[in-house]
């Protein structure tokens, strides 16, 4: 009795001292996770970075620009549903991604660029 009242107590240590961390939301530009603050600040400076980049690429390389998703509020309260909302933005984010013509693996279309340059086709067997 008292080696399972020992085990319980331990248990609950251990469980308090589980550190949880803050919520995050994922970029729908960009893929990374960044704080609930932090990605209203992130989103317009990604954008940014994100037109420069893809302007100085060759045209048949360049994308459409990335579209905010949309999710629905979950409650009446008008709260979102963070897992949807981070489920529609790394889609959003997965969808930037150019396939190589050779292997057909997917890369920013900077990246592409130096993919291409070392990327050989399989050998026909």
């Amino acid at each position: 009795m008292l080696k399972t009242v020992l085990i319980l107590l331990y248990n609950c240590y251990l469980q308090a001292r589980v550190v949880r961390r803050p919520p995050t939301v994922i970029c729908y530009i960009c893929g990374r996770e960044y704080g609930t603050t932090s990605i209203s600040i992130h989103e317009p400076q990604c954008l940014k970075k994100w037109h420069q980049e893809n302007d100085m690429l060759s045209k048949r390389l360049r994308r459409p620009e990335p579209k905010k998703p949309e999710v629905n509020p979950v409650q009446a309260k008008g709260f979102y549903d963070l897992d949807a909302l981070n489920e529609a933005a790394w889609i959003s984010a997965q969808n930037q991604l150019v396939p190589c013509d050779i292997c057909g693996r997917t890369f920013l279309p900077d990246r592409l660029i130096v993919h291409q340059k070392s990327c050989k086709p399989k050998p026909a067997t």
